[in-house]
């Protein structure tokens, strides 16, 4: 029996078709050709998080009767999945199912499989989305949640009644952003008297990425929102490079929260590959405590699209004395 070293060739093996979607940073499709160079160990994982692949598989057979798995595995040092991690987690999925991932389970093998060390539970924002974005690639329908979004969003309904709205009827209309008509129902969502509507609209923008109309508007709500708030605003900017970059810059002239800093880093990461935004980024990270420098610049350093230029800061000469304290501390506990 050939040895199972891949999870590709697990679902391939049991005649599976699935795609595979990142959890981690913002809930996006990972594209086939991608995913199998990542198991394969030529790529590292694109969107890390915190050292690990936040990953969800959905597969289904002939029956079309569909399943999912929320995945965590460990990273190396180069942003790598590792092996023996990975191996772990198959080892145990064949003991339980063998070669069917469909086959039926009793409720203690289930109840095994959902505690595995390797599993993790979405935020409900995420897992609202991931829902979303999975019904709309695989040509299912919206939830049932998504009409009664689509109406109240169109002031078809009084505008008191937004309690009745679902989170997932919201995600479900995000992920359809390619229609006009969406665009001005989330419009008139972020213009609602109700933050409680608007923060809901701004936890599934995060992941999306937003067209121009949209995106000037969350700018505009963004100008006019205290500190706290601003932050929901910068989340659902981080689909636009242009306009995510342009509220960063505003941040950058205070003094950033840990907060702010953590948000930036988790969201609108991207903004980071600017020099200048870069270089103050992690000047105002080096004004945190010494375990938070080394927290978020761990994770930041992770990102693949980030790394060469992160790294190179390290001998960047124009640094503040704040910055290489810092970074001698980073150091320090690198090495200890």
């Amino acid at each position: 029996m050939t040895e199972m070293t891949t999870l590709s060739q697990f679902l391939s093996t049991a005649k599976t078709q699935f795609q595979v979607y990142d959890l981690g940073r913002r809930v996006q499709h990972i594209d086939m050709m991608a995913f199998h160079q990542i198991e394969a160990l030529r790529s590292p994982y694109p969107y890390p998080i915190q050292g690990h692949a936040q990953f969800a598989i959905v597969f289904w057979n002939e029956d079309q009767q569909h399943y999912i798995w929320f995945i965590k595995l460990a990273l190396d040092e180069k942003g790598l999945i590792v092996p023996a991690v990975r191996q772990q987690f198959i080892k145990m999925i064949l003991e339980a199912l063998g070669r069917d991932p469909t086959k039926s389970l009793t409720e203690e093998q289930q109840q095994a499989l959902a505690n595995n060390p390797f599993s993790f539970k979405p935020s409900q924002d995420k897992l609202a989305v991931f829902n979303a974005l999975v019904k709309k690639q695989l040509g299912l329908p919206a939830s049932t949640q998504y009409e009664m979004a689509t109406q109240y969003l169109s002031n078809q309904m009084p505008k008191e009644n937004w309690q009745q709205l679902g989170l997932q009827g919201i995600a479900d209309i995000c992920v359809r952003l390619n229609s006009l008509d969406h665009e001005k129902q989330i419009i008139n969502g972020l213009h609602s008297e109700y933050m409680e509507l608007q923060a809901a609209i701004c936890q599934c923008l995060e992941h999306i990425d937003v067209p121009e109309s949209i995106a000037q508007q969350l700018f505009d709500n963004f100008n006019k929102a205290t500190p706290e708030l601003a932050l929901l605003f910068l989340k659902a900017l981080s689909g636009h490079q242009e306009l995510s970059l342009k509220a960063v810059k505003f941040l950058l002239h205070r003094t950033l929260t840990d907060e702010a800093l953590i948000t930036i880093a988790a969201r609108n990461w991207t903004v980071l590959r600017d020099d200048k935004i870069r270089l103050q980024y992690l000047e105002s990270l080096a004004m945190q405590s010494q375990s938070f420098f080394n927290q978020v610049f761990a994770d930041i350093v992770a990102i693949p699209l980030l790394r060469d230029q992160i790294l190179l800061e390290l001998r960047n000469t124009n640094r503040s004395v704040r910055l290489s304290q810092a970074i001698g501390g980073l150091f320090r506990a690198t090495m200890s």
